[in-house]
């Protein structure tokens, strides 16, 4: 008899396996190797494992934390902290910047005042914070708030700037009021800068979120990790850290989703 021949199967599939994996490896091929190299160096001694746990340690820390509940309430109480503040930096953020945008004169006289405040740490500012409103929530949310503000705002008065005047001249050829036109065509042109703004005040909100739970907070993320590094636990450190970069990815995809279902003109077409 004949020597039997070799399943071609696998060398048929191959290609579409190829297909499927080459986008993703392009993009999150650099991610996935350092998540590779982080593990195998931790496992073989490469680096103290004391002070950079394995990822398997760490994932296990995060998971055991959600599943008992410990990690919880830190999470709703951080969400919460955050989401108002940022809330706030939309509602004020936002009409400002509309308002800024279009009334030259009122945007010369607030800018110089703007950019002094903008240009202050919202760190910094955060003792005064402290004084004025105590070490309670009040003070966190509102750090939180002062530095998510400017994001928005700018983006929003940026946008509405670089509005093309010609189709505002062509709206009002078309017999368009003030209100059709800011309907119409300022407010549609300024909405993927505003989005812009969202995105890097999202990312504000977490960041001066840590700031603002590692000083006087007995509940939240930034105080687990803090709560975790002086009693030494690293793991537990580490998965808080990553539980603030999730929520972080979560948040920005959120909005892009949102951005692309609001902008479908502006998106690129295929």
């Amino acid at each position: 008899m004949g020597r039997a021949r070799a399943n071609p199967l696998p060398l048929r599939i191959w290609p579409q396996v190829s297909a499927a994996l080459s986008p993703v490896l392009s993009r999150y091929g650099l991610v996935i190797g350092f998540l590779v190299l982080w593990q195998v160096s931790t496992k073989l001694g490469w680096v103290n494992a004391a002070v950079f746990p394995p990822l398997d340690q760490i994932v296990s820390a995060l998971w055991k934390g959600i599943s008992t509940g410990a990690l919880v309430d830190d999470i709703a109480i951080s969400l919460q902290r955050s989401g108002i503040a940022f809330l706030a930096a939309v509602a004020i953020g936002i009409p400002l910047g509309l308002f800024m945008g279009q009334g030259r004169a009122i945007e010369q006289a607030l800018d110089p005042l703007l950019q002094f405040f903008r240009q202050t740490s919202a760190l910094a500012l955060y003792p005064v914070f402290i004084l004025l409103l105590g070490l309670g929530e009040a003070s966190k949310v509102f750090v939180i708030f002062w530095a998510t503000l400017f994001p928005i705002l700018l983006s929003t008065i940026g946008g509405v700037k670089e509005v093309d005047r010609k189709l505002i001249e062509m709206a009002r050829t078309y017999g368009a009021g003030s209100l059709a036109v800011f309907r119409r065509v300022v407010l549609p042109a300024s909405v993927p800068a505003i989005f812009v703004g969202l995105r890097l005040s999202a990312t504000t909100a977490l960041l001066l979120l840590i700031a603002a739970e590692m000083i006087g907070a007995n509940k939240g993320i930034g105080f687990q990790v803090m709560n975790a590094q002086y009693n030494f636990q690293i793991p537990l450190m580490f998965a808080a850290i990553l539980l603030l970069a999730l929520l972080g990815l979560a948040a920005n995809a959120a909005l892009v989703l949102l951005q692309r279902k609001l902008c479908r003109w502006a998106q690129p077409q295929a």
